[in-house]
């Protein structure tokens, strides 16, 4: 239960931090692609913590 909150908080921290971008992409570039970076980071953990979720629990069975 545990790690499914935990892949959906790496949903919600992608959103943030493309919020982020979008509000610093005029005042701070740099700043901005980091914020950018992360945010795909955060899709990448939620996509690879469901694969391996999904497969653990298939192994279970």
């Amino acid at each position: 239960m545990l790690q499914k909150i935990i892949q959906y908080a790496y949903l919600f921290i992608a959103v943030f931090f493309s919020y982020e971008t979008y509000r610093n992409w005029n005042v701070d570039r740099e700043r901005a692609y980091m914020l950018l970076f992360f945010a795909v980071l955060a899709v990448f953990m939620y996509f690879f913590k469901k694969y391996f979720r999904k497969k653990m629990d298939n192994n279970k069975q």
